[in-house]
């Protein structure tokens, strides 16, 4: 099966991170990438830009509009993703092992089913739905 987890931090703790730290937290998304490449599950991943950056695009009554931005205020941003292929306990393993695995929330969703979505929020914790 193939998964989807979307990696959902607050992205204002990015930009007060010392830089030290910053610099070994992506070290340590490097490595998690490295591994699940070599392990064969991988199959697509990238970091997100900051969400100032992003456009929202709506189409209404056939006419469409763009805004900056946001579509609206959250807590945490999407900032990320991983597309994995797995069984669903090792793909629930995978997400676990991710770095800010403490910080942030995941959720895992199957792409080939949309009966079954894992919101994962704490280490240890999940829901599904």
């Amino acid at each position: 099966m193939k998964y989807l987890c979307l990696i959902y931090s607050d992205e204002t703790r990015w930009m007060k991170m010392p830089k030290g730290d910053a610099d070994t937290m992506l070290s340590e998304y490097g490595e998690f990438s490295q591994s699940i490449q070599k392990s064969g599950h991988f199959q697509a991943g990238h970091r997100l830009e900051p969400t100032h950056t992003a456009t929202t695009i709506r189409i209404r009554n056939g006419k469409t509009s763009t805004t900056d931005g946001p579509f609206a205020e959250t807590k945490e941003q999407l900032g990320g993703y991983y597309l994995i292929e797995a069984a669903y306990q090792r793909a629930l393993a995978l997400t676990k092992q991710q770095p800010e695995r403490r910080f942030l929330e995941r959720r895992l969703a199957d792409l080939g089913s949309v009966q079954q979505t894992t919101w994962l929020r704490e280490e240890g914790t999940s829901e599904t739905t």
